[in-house]
């Protein structure tokens, strides 16, 4: 009888301990799923999607001189700027006023950087690939170049297409890597999809939550346009990298 007791005993431990254990799982994974999207880092201004380890933004002229080396060693939280994209040049010969200094400076902050291009969509992709390549030297630990094309200047799609083509291929043909598209949802699909989408992404899209709406792999996410960062006195853009630090890595210049 004494036996007998025992056994119900350890099976109400048992059923005890599993039961407690479900009740634990179920608590962690509703709070997993339930948890904001976005944190706010007061320091930047603006909230962060919280699911991405790697922050960056983007500057040019606008952004008037940079003071790199705060940029730097500004932290909020655990965040801190982590690569930043450069406006090199527009169009057929225009170079970003700012670049140059910044392109320097980013580098001596340790700052991974890389540098874009703004597509004029009525104007010859191959002349505009030649400003970029005379503008722009590429270095070990570098990010790919990058197509920034958003507007259509009153050109047709077949144009748009053909004129980004010639501008991509004379890009890769001349630093060995494939470049990056960058462009916002809308214009994507509007002109690029389809014919683009073994380049690598950088997607802008505001006011949503977690990752941008579009129906393809992306890189970097460009997800506001004002936020503060410490040697900047104006809005900057904010975006994140879609992987980790190996995947970053991965993505530098060798």
């Amino acid at each position: 009888m004494a036996k007998k007791k025992k056994t119900v005993f350890k099976i109400i431990v048992v059923s005890v301990i599993y039961l407690s254990a479900a009740v634990l799982a179920i608590y962690l994974i509703t709070n997993y799923l339930n948890r904001p999207k976005f944190v706010r880092y007061p320091a930047f201004g603006i909230p962060l999607p919280v699911n991405y380890a790697i922050h960056g933004i983007d500057v040019s002229r606008h952004q008037a001189a940079i003071d790199w080396d705060d940029v730097s060693t500004m932290q909020d939280k655990n965040v801190k700027i982590g690569f930043t994209f450069i406006k090199a040049t527009e169009g057929l010969n225009n170079v970003d006023a700012a670049y140059r200094r910044n392109w320097v400076k980013a580098r001596e902050a340790n700052i991974p950087r890389g540098a874009y291009h703004f597509f004029i969509s009525s104007k010859s992709g191959k002349a505009q690939a030649e400003n970029f390549i005379q503008t722009v030297t590429l270095e070990k630990g570098d990010m790919p170049p990058v197509l920034d094309i958003e507007q259509a200047n009153g050109a047709s799609i077949t144009d748009i297409q053909q004129r980004a083509k010639d501008w991509l291929v004379m890009i890769e043909n001349q630093y060995k890597v494939k470049p990056v598209i960058y462009t916002n949802v809308d214009f994507y699909d509007n002109f690029l999809a389809g014919k683009f989408d073994d380049y690598p992404l950088w997607v802008a899209h505001y006011l949503v939550q977690d990752k941008p709406r579009i129906k393809r792999k992306w890189l970097f996410w460009q997800h506001n346009e004002t936020g503060h960062v410490n040697g900047i006195d104006a809005y900057v853009d904010f975006n994140v990298f879609n992987g980790d630090s190996t995947d970053f890595k991965n993505l530098l210049l060798k």
